[in-house]
């Protein structure tokens, strides 16, 4: 991995490209879009990413990937309500009570006629995914998008699914453990990031909790157009998971508000579709962009973050 010092990491001003490290270095089979990761008790890392049934990529050193099959080799027959297209979107893998979960999306372009998934594998490897159907759906009468899902689990047991894009932001919902559909007792759809004022684009929720602290990452700006992309990741934290959600400078943000913590430098434009997972040397931020240098084709990205002064950083 690259690395820069933290305490001369937090002494650059924000916005340079000297801020913003290089990627880790990683090879093999590195074009994706919003990735997410996860590493089994064997030390294998398999990562999945947008498009046709999820594909999934595997590493044992988190520098060399490798592609191998889909999630779901046959799609549920549900996507085709949503999407004409047999693909799904922004995947969030974890492990929780002994099996891998992974939340979904599928969406129609440019539309709010989304639905979000759930499934279920012992080993988290291709084709050996169960899918459970919709979590939650929304159509052209919601004031809200249903992608982008990311699930948290609170040190207390208490499971909440973050998700959303654009229209009128970030939303979240609690789950009931047993089904990992939306809680019976709890019908509650709370907002924790808008922006109510100019662009609406804020998307790709990832909930994480740290010595009390909850902090929400999320995609700003525009994605998914190359070398004119203009994502970029920012992050705001409060002391309930609920919120109300600010960014360093106290502003909310549910009132366009958000600290920088990753956005484009050097050959690394657009960064985004984010993830954060923790292992074994820290958290790591995992990423798309879009590479300057080729193309604006779309990459992974992996960085460490550290938390100095209680705001995450990458090196």
């Amino acid at each position: 991995m690259v690395s820069i010092p933290l305490a001369t990491l937090m002494a650059l001003a924000p916005g340079t490209a000297l801020a913003y490290p290089a990627p880790g270095h990683v090879t093999g089979d590195i074009v994706v879009h919003d990735p997410t990761m996860v590493r089994r008790s064997d030390g294998t890392y398999l990562l999945y990413a947008t498009g046709g049934g999820l594909a999934m990529r595997s590493s044992t050193d988190r520098v060399a990937f490798r592609a191998g099959g889909s999630a779901f080799p046959t799609v549920p027959s549900w996507w085709s309500r949503y999407s004409s297209v047999p693909e799904a979107w922004a995947p969030d893998i974890s492990y929780h009570g002994g099996k891998y979960l992974m939340y979904y999306a599928v969406s129609r372009f440019g539309s709010n006629t989304s639905a979000i998934g759930f499934a279920t594998s012992s080993t988290g490897m291709p084709g050996s995914w169960t899918d459970h159907g919709i979590v939650h759906s929304t159509d052209a009468s919601s004031d809200h998008n249903a992608i982008d899902p990311n699930l948290f689990v609170d040190d207390d047991g208490t499971w909440w699914l973050t998700f959303g894009s654009w229209w009128t932001g970030i939303k979240m919902i609690r789950l009931d453990p047993g089904t990992g559909k939306q809680h019976a007792g709890d019908r509650t759809r709370y907002s924790l990031a808008s922006r109510p004022t100019g662009s609406r684009a804020v998307e790709a929720p990832q909930l994480v909790k740290r010595n009390g602290v909850y902090y929400l990452f999320a995609s700003y700006d525009t994605c998914c157009a190359g070398t004119s992309s203009t994502y970029k990741i920012k992050v705001g934290r409060a002391s309930r998971v609920t919120g109300p959600y600010t960014d360093r400078a106290g502003v909310p943000m549910m009132n366009n508000g958000g600290t920088v913590v990753l956005e484009s430098h050097d050959r690394v434009i657009g960064p985004g579709g984010q993830s954060v997972i923790k292992d074994a040397d820290g958290h790591l931020l995992v990423y798309h962009y879009y590479d300057g240098q080729d193309g604006g084709t779309p990459k992974l990205g992996v960085n460490l973050l550290g938390w100095g002064g209680g705001w995450p950083a990458v090196y």
